[in-house]
């Protein structure tokens, strides 16, 4: 057997084990769920279909429903594009959606499915609509899924009608529908009218009512993101989800875009308001200042807590990004920031922003979750903040843990509350200190313990 050293596994290359991310569908399953009466459609198996639902409605709690094209073996073989003209007409049929969105899965992707061939080709009724993105799962990750499907209804939807609207297009990236309603309540605030694509408030955290609706009343109508293209200006909340679609619809409609951070913490949700009030003309409301105001005195409130406490952080690129300037911020000391999402541009921000804070840490893109375990291995840290998977590196090591990102598939509620704005900045920091906290205080009692026996 090989006596490798951690440095070694870490020099990995071709090989991922336990992937800090899942597979692109998963991603645009999600933000087709964003349109208003419109049914998530996966290309391929329905074994597929079935993982993607499934995984988004163990985070989330709530029913996802999507169809599929149910390849079998014969479809493997002479292509998919009987199934899915087969599907289509089912489903306008049965479920009747406003909308498809269909997006592809590895298997079709293999043995190259031509799915405009096949849209264009299928029985489609009058005033239902149809669109698609390429997702091969074995490429990117459900981030890439995520932007490849938001650039999709641009693509396909948005038009010029060269009548100005006066609205700002605000795309919030990959996070929950709890973060999604705070940026309307800040887009409210300003007085400004809005199109939030995707939205899936009020979709995947509808109200109980006690009869089942397969639409929810959320999302963005199709209509919204037609008139999309006739806005003053779009914002991206997060460079990997949201800015494809940004620059497609800039291209596409002339509606000139902005490309910020996802508003978590302090500076990116100061960027954001700055970003709004310079767009619309509109001073920052009161309250909004009222609430940055308590952010800070919370901060001051509670630094030594987390003050030069070193962290793990790992999830997708866009809230790492944003959690690693607002834990620098905080005073922590981000040792180890990684994603499970490729790009270059992911280690060059985070270690831009280390070496401006003086601060020696590793960063990759790309990585897994053995990586990181790796890492803290070597040289531990004073906390872990991730997702659901990070919680065997915690428990091996015996370090704090914080949920936070996608996929919580073990703690509940979460997609209702917002990390984003500065109302998510002060439940972040009640995170940090309560998980910090909690081991003070067991740490406490096994010394207590131990004076006693």
């Amino acid at each position: 057997m090989l006596d490798l050293t951690p440095k070694e596994y870490s020099e990995r290359s071709a090989l991922t084990v336990n992937p800090a991310k899942t597979c692109q569908p998963v991603g645009a399953m999600y933000a087709a769920l964003g349109i208003h009466k419109c049914l998530p459609h996966s290309h391929g198996s329905q074994g597929c279909c079935a993982y993607h639902r499934k995984f988004l409605t163990r985070n989330f709690r709530d029913p996802v429903m999507a169809s599929t094209s149910s390849f079998t073996e014969g479809a493997s073989v002479f292509g998919g594009g009987t199934n899915l003209k087969t599907a289509i007409k089912n489903v306008f049929s049965i479920y009747n959606p406003d909308i498809i969105a269909i997006h592809t899965t590895c298997l079709s992707e293999t043995i190259g499915d031509d799915i405009p061939s096949f849209v264009a080709g299928a029985q489609i009724p009058e005033g239902k609509l149809v669109i698609h993105a390429n997702t091969p799962s074995y490429q990117g990750s459900h981030v890439t899924g995520f932007s490849n499907m938001v650039k999709a209804m641009v693509t396909y939807l948005s038009e010029n009608s060269k009548t100005p609207n006066e609205k700002v297009n605000i795309l919030p990236g990959f996070v929950n529908p709890g973060d999604m309603r705070e940026m309307k309540r800040i887009m409210k605030a300003f007085g400004q009218e809005y199109i939030m694509l995707p939205d899936t408030s009020g979709v995947l955290d509808a109200p109980m009512t006690g009869k089942y609706e397969m639409y929810p009343k959320g999302g963005t109508t199709v209509d919204e993101i037609i008139d999309s293209g006739n806005s003053m200006a779009s914002v991206a909340l997060g460079s990997f989800a949201s800015s494809d679609a940004v620059y497609a619809l800039e291209k596409k409609c002339k509606v000139p875009g902005k490309v910020l951070k996802t508003p978590i913490g302090i500076k990116a949700t100061d960027d954001f308001l700055m970003a709004i009030s310079k767009l619309t003309g509109k001073p920052v409301p009161a309250e909004l200042e009222e609430e940055r105001g308590q952010v800070v005195d919370i901060m001051v409130d509670c630094h030594y807590h987390y003050h030069g406490k070193k962290v793990a952080i790992f999830g997708d690129p866009d809230l790492v990004i944003a959690l690693t300037e607002f834990a620098l911020s905080l005073g922590m000391i981000p040792k180890y920031v990684l994603t499970g999402t490729p790009g270059e541009a992911f280690e060059k921000e985070v270690k831009s922003m280390l070496e401006e804070s003086g601060i020696e840490g590793k960063v990759k893109a790309l990585g897994d979750l053995f990586t990181l375990h790796q890492w803290i291995k070597e040289e531990p840290v004073d906390l872990i903040m991730g997702t659901t998977y990070g919680k065997y590196i915690a428990r091996a090591e015996d370090i704090p843990f914080m949920r936070i990102g996608f996929p919580i598939l073990d703690r509940s509620v979460h997609s209702y509350l917002p990390i984003v704005g500065y109302k998510g900045a002060m439940r972040i920091i009640e995170m940090i200190s309560n998980t910090l906290l909690d081991r003070q205080d067991r740490d406490a009692a096994d010394e207590d313990l131990e004076l006693i026996l």
